[in-house]
């Protein structure tokens, strides 16, 4: 009988460095305390300098080595120069979260165009840009790597009308998903498991307009009666991360509390 592996070596991250995009808050920073916790050497991004560097101390704080690169992976140029600075560093990613991301409420009938054209950026080029990069400067040649790219349940499904509209996130969040299924089959034979999360409703800055209005009737469309908390993406982002997802690639992993069951 061959010995199995112990969990507590499935889990381990010691040695990895993750680059995590959007890092500096919210579920970008709960993934980067997951990770850093067993051991990976976090690399986040973020547009302001100021977040990041308070970031930075609260994962010092708990014992977990980080460094940040101020971006607008929005904007052209921007993901290159993020490959510079950590080529220059004489880093690598092993891990590669795409966390970014930005959403523009509207009627679809008035939604701007270049709103659009923000969203698909930063929602959509950018993760590909990213792990194209990440793929070609490392995980190929190593033959290993782990790339999450941070969908929603927006992705999955229509946007409830008595909410204003999200058409641009939920089609960029749903491309998102499809390119995460189409990638995992195609870099799977190099060692590369590529997976999504698709997290329903967190207090966060992005999410704070609808909560405010709707936290009742969101509460109340949740089977466990309760948005998303600051632990709740943990164990979730250390399973695609590490060796325990070594079977699961192409994945799209739900955390909303049930809410998109009903």
């Amino acid at each position: 009988m061959t010995q199995s592996t112990p969990l507590a070596t499935l889990f381990d991250l010691s040695g990895k460095t993750a680059l995590i995009t959007g890092g500096s808050r919210g579920i970008g920073f709960q993934m980067g305390e997951a990770l850093g916790e067993f051991g990976a050497r976090l690399i986040i991004t973020a547009r302001k300098e100021d977040e990041l560097k308070e970031a930075v101390a609260k994962f010092a704080e708990q014992g977990i080595e980080a460094r940040a690169i101020s971006a607008d992976l929005g904007k052209n140029g921007e993901v290159d120069r993020v490959m510079e600075d950590i080529e220059k560093n004489d880093d690598r990613v092993d891990i590669l979260i795409n966390n970014a991301g930005t959403s523009w409420g509207a009627h679809t009938e008035d939604h701007p165009p270049e709103a659009w054209d923000k969203l698909v950026a930063l929602n959509m080029t950018a993760p590909f840009l990213l792990a194209q990069a990440v793929a070609k400067r490392w995980m190929l040649t190593q033959k290993h790597g782990r790339i999450i790219n941070v969908a929603s349940v927006e992705g999955l499904q229509g946007h409830h009308p008595r909410m204003i509209g999200t058409i641009a996130y939920n089609t960029t969040k749903g491309g998102l998903i499809n390119f995460t299924r189409a990638l995992a089959a195609e870099w799977a034979q190099h060692g590369i498991n590529v997976n999504a999360i698709a997290p329903g409703y967190f207090p966060s800055k992005l999410t704070g307009y609808v909560i405010s209005k709707f936290e009742k009737e969101l509460v109340n469309d949740t089977p466990r009666g309760k948005l998303g908390d600051e632990t709740d993406l943990k164990g979730a982002a250390l399973l695609l991360a590490s060796g325990a997802s070594a079977h699961i690639t192409g994945q799209i992993l739900v955390v909303d509390g049930g809410a998109s069951v009903i």
